[in-house]
C-alpha cells in the first residue's frame, strides 16, 4: 500500500469555508500530527481523509485507487477519538473483537486475536475485566486495540489523550509512538497540543483558519517557522513589532541589528524563542537594559520575566547551564543575538 495523498480538498458547510483546498502527502509508516488550535479545520480535515464527511471539492486517494466517495465502513481505517465509545456491558476482551464477531469471524477466533492484540497495548491478562474497572490510560488502550483488530491501512486519532491528566497523556504518547513505529502503521493523529505533536510526529501540518501554514518536521517547525503565527503556536516566543530599515529592526527608540533582508521602511514582527535571549555582560549587538520583574522557577528550567524598553522579554536558562541569579527588581542586560531573531511581515502576524 502506497501512501495517503489529498489533492485540493477542501470542506464547505454553507457559506462558511471549514477546510481551504488542500494538498498533503501521508507516507506509508508515517506519523503526521494535524495541529492546530480549536476551530482551525484539523478535525474536519481528519473526517474527510476518514469518510466521515464528504469534501466539497479535491481527491482523496489510497496508493492507486482513489476513495474520495468510498464509505467509511469500507475503507479499512482504524479510527479512535475523543470518546472512546467502549461498551460498559462487555468484557475487555468483547469490545476488542466486536469488530471481528459483526463481520463473521468465529468468536473463538476473535477472542484469540482480541487477546494477542491487549498484549501489543501492555493489557495482557486484563480480557475479562469490565470497562468501569479501567483507568483512562488503560481503557485508551482498549479503544487502539480494538481500532487495530481489523488491521487497518490507516489509522485515525482525534485529540485521543485530551481527557487524560497531564502525567498520564505524556507516558501515553511515548507508549503510542513506540507502538506506531513497531507496527509501522501510517498514523494521522490530530491535536491542539504542540507537546503532543512533537513527541510523536514524523511531519507535523500546522493549520490555522482552515489552511496549512506549514507542513515540516517537528525540529524544523520549532526552530525555522514558516510565519508569525506558527512561531507563536509552537513553543513560547518573545514577539516585538517594528520597522525594518538598513538590516536592522527600529522597535521603539531601540535598533535590533537582524539578519534579514526586506524593503525599508517594511513592518516586521521579531521573535525570539526564550532559550536564545541571554542575561549576561557580554559585549555585542542587541543588548538592552532591563528589570527582573518575575522568576519562575520550573525545576529543570527557570524562568526570567524581565521589563525592557522593548516590551516584556521572557529569558530561560535550562538547569545545568551556567546562568544568572538574580530576583525580582534587580537592574540587568538583556542581549538578543542577532542570527537568533526571526523577522517576519507583520500582515503575516496579524
Amino acid at each position: 500500500m502506497d501512501g495517503l495523498v489529498l489533492k485540493g480538498v477542501s470542506k464547505s458547510f454553507g457559506n462558511t469555508r471549514a477546510v481551504e483546498p488542500t494538498d498533503l502527502t501521508f507516507a506509508r509508516g508515517e506519523l503526521t500530527a494535524l495541529l492546530g488550535p480549536s476551530g482551525c479545520g484539523k478535525t474536519t480535515l481528519l473526517r474527510m481523509i476518514a469518510g466521515l464527511e464528504e469534501p466539497t471539492r479535491g481527491t482523496i486517494r489510497l496508493g492507486d485507487t482513489d476513495i474520495t466517495a468510498l464509505p467509511a465502513h469500507r475503507r479499512k481505517f482504524g479510527m479512535v477519538f475523543q470518546s472512546f465509545a467502549l461498551f460498559p456491558h462487555y468484557s475487555v476482551r468483547e469490545n476488542v473483537a466486536y469488530s471481528l464477531t459483526i463481520g463473521g469471524m468465529a468468536r473463538a477466533r476473535a477472542h484469540e486475536k482480541a487477546d494477542a492484540l491487549l498484549e501489543t497495548v501492555q493489557l495482557g491478562g486484563f480480557g475479562d475485566r469490565r470497562i468501569g474497572e479501567l483507568s483512562g490510560g488503560q481503557r485508551q488502550r482498549v479503544a487502539i486495540a480494538r481500532a487495530l483488530a481489523q488491521e487497518p491501512q490507516v489509522f485515525l486519532l482525534d485529540e485521543p489523550m485530551s481527557a487524560l491528566d497531564a502525567k498520564l497523556r505524556e507516558e501515553m504518547q511515548v507508549e503510542l509512538r513506540l507502538l506506531q513505529q513497531r507496527l509501522g502503521i501510517t498514523t494521522i493523529v490530530v491535536t491542539h497540543d504542540q507537546r503532543e505533536a512533537m513527541t510523536m510526529a514524523d511531519k507535523i501540518v500546522v493549520m490555522s483558519n482552515g489552511r496549512v501554514e506549514q507542513i515540516a518536521q517537528p525540529q524544523e517547525v520549532y526552530h525555522r517557522p514558516a510565519n508569525a503565527f506558527v512561531a507563536d503556536f509552537i513553543g513560547k516566543a518573545n514577539f516585538f513589532d517594528g520597522t525594518y530599515r538598513d538590516g536592522a529592526v527600529q522597535v521603539g527608540g531601540v535598533q535590533l541589528r537582524a539578519s534579514a533582508q526586506f524593503r525599508s521602511g517594511s513592518p516586521v514582527r521579531v521573535a525570539i524563542r526564550p532559550e536564545r535571549a541571554c542575561i549576561d555582560d557580554d559585549p555585542g549587538d542587541n543588548r538592552i537594559a532591563a528589570r527582573v520583574m518575575f522568576v519562575r522557577d520550573l525545576g529543570p528550567l527557570r524562568e526570567y520575566h524581565l521589563q525592557s524598553d522593548i516590551g516584556p522579554i521572557i529569558v530561560e536558562y535550562a538547569a545545568g547551564e551556567t546562568g544568572p541569579t538574580l530576583a525580582t527588581g534587580d537592574e540587568t542586560t538583556v542581549r538578543l543575538p542577532p542570527d537568533a531573531l526571526q523577522i517576519f511581515p507583520r500582515a503575516e502576524a496579524a
